[in-house]
């Protein structure tokens, strides 16, 4: 049989790069960085969740969908296991080809899309945009009002998502990753679980220093829905958010309820804060956005 592949250099191991291939290499330096804070800005929303939130409030587990397991989903789900409380049973994966997914043991996979978003108290979308219409049909009517499904869908929209799902609590990472200014640090980060470990790759993920303050509200607003559906009063929530971020992130200014909603006619400390559509929170100017650009230009 002919070698259909003869006298094509270009295919070759010793093929060198042209010019304009050249050009295109900060994408792979991208693509890890993006990875990388994926992972890293996932475990801190779900430790933040399990640890303050779900556990000593609700008094039972956070329970963790992950929808694909593909490099993204394993990356995240080893993320998950290393470097948070989460212990295996509280994570379950939905993927086509559960008998290939070499998963640890006490995480549950299988393929049943519906099943795990009925369960899941946040949902990680680890699929790629051409399988949005399937998986929306499959997880339409089937997600909790308070499920967090978070998508790492880059290509679609939040709005959209949110119309195709019939879901408005979802949040997406919206940040710039400066792959031409750090290229050498984001590729070094080959095992994410284990580069979680790095100061340096920790300080260069931050979100206020890659222009993601919308997907830094969208986080403050989720928790927020978070602390509403375990029956937080708001000073409590209030209390909650500020140990968090008041000293690393919001310039130590303490944040109160106008900070997060512009109508706080008869609104008490007992009462809980309303609940928040995160699509509005990351595409709508909010009193939370302005107050994070002034903090983030002084």
């Amino acid at each position: 049989m002919a070698d259909i592949c003869s006298g094509l250099t270009i295919l070759s191991f010793e093929a060198e790069l042209t010019v304009d291939e050249k050009k295109l290499i900060y994408l792979r330096a991208r693509s890890a960085g993006l990875t990388f804070c994926g992972c890293a800005h996932a475990v801190f929303v779900c430790e933040t969740a399990a640890k303050e939130l779900y556990v000593p409030k609700r008094h039972r587990e956070l329970s963790v969908g992950i929808l694909g397991l593909g490099n993204l989903g394993k990356q995240l789900l080893l993320c998950l296991l290393k470097k948070t409380t989460i212990k295996p049973t509280q994570i379950k994966i939905s993927t086509r080809n559960p008998a290939e997914g070499c998963v640890p043991p006490g995480v549950e996979c299988f393929f049943d899309n519906r099943c795990l978003a009925a369960w899941a108290d946040v949902l990680f979308l680890c699929c790629l945009p051409s399988h949005l219409d399937r998986i929306c049909a499959d997880l339409h009517s089937h997600l909790q009002k308070h499920c967090l499904v978070y998508s790492f869908m880059t290509a679609v929209p939040v709005k959209r998502l949110a119309e195709c799902l019939g879901h408005s609590f979802v949040l997406k990472p919206q940040y710039q990753v400066e792959a031409c200014d750090t290229s050498d640090l984001w590729l070094s980060c080959s095992r994410v679980s284990e580069a979680l470990s790095d100061p340096s790759l920790i300080e260069a993920s931050c979100p206020l220093a890659m222009k993601g303050l919308n997907w830094v509200c969208g986080v403050l607003y989720s928790l927020l829905n978070i602390c509403t559906n375990v029956c937080l009063g708001s000073s409590e929530a209030l209390s909650l958010i500020n140990s968090i971020f008041a000293e690393n992130c919001m310039n130590n200014e303490p944040l109160n309820v106008e900070s997060f909603i512009t109508n706080i006619f008869f609104f008490t400390q007992q009462r809980s804060f309303p609940w928040i559509s995160l699509v509005d929170a990351q595409t709508k100017k909010t009193p939370l956005l302005r107050l994070v650009k002034n903090n983030s230009l002084e």
